[in-house]
């Protein structure tokens, strides 16, 4: 059964509409994917979908809160101020780290029991489109992409992608792991 309202999702992503501007519903949508995929691979208990709704709602925040496709370290100082400011710091260390790795390539190694690898895998199933599944059904995968479109959200990251590649030609993927 999918997720379709997450309430602390849906609040920081609204604290956030004005600078998301015309991307807020592709971004929203592949927020919504992201947190369904994770749930897939992990789990729906409560503490932890909360977990994984605070680092979906600021993985690529940097984006549009630094104009910068360099947006790691932004979208992680932004959860983890937020962390701190709802009282919750405790869970700073996983969050930081489940948005640093999102986009490793190669599985993640650390904390066996952490959501940091399922987050990953998550990630990468939705910018693939599916083409990347990790285990996951065809069926899942078609249920979630049809509930959460891509409302522009992939076709916006190529164009970012597009413009870096313009202006960073020897560092174009910054957010890349090994």
């Amino acid at each position: 059964m999918l997720l379709t309202k997450i309430p602390i999702l849906d609040e920081l992503l609204h604290a956030h509409v004005g600078v998301l501007g015309r991307d807020f519903e592709g971004y929203r949508n592949h927020t919504y994917r992201v947190v369904n995929l994770c749930v897939a691979q992990s789990s729906s208990d409560p503490v932890q979908l909360e977990k994984m709704a605070i680092a979906a709602a600021f993985h690529d925040m940097g984006i549009w809160t630094d104009d910068t496709f360099d947006y790691l370290p932004p979208s992680v100082r932004l959860a983890s101020a937020y962390l701190v400011g709802t009282g919750r710091a405790e869970w700073t260390a996983e969050i930081s780290e489940m948005i640093l790795e999102h986009h490793k390539i190669s599985r993640y190694r650390g904390a066996p029991r952490s959501l940091v690898e399922p987050f990953r895998r998550s990630d990468w199933v939705d910018v693939t489109r599916g083409l990347v599944t990790f285990g996951l059904s065809r069926s899942l995968l078609r249920e979630i992409f049809s509930m959460w479109p891509s409302a522009g959200f992939h076709k916006r990251l190529v164009e970012l992608e597009l413009t870096r590649l313009r202006t960073h030609p020897w560092s174009p993927l910054p957010m890349m792991r090994l």
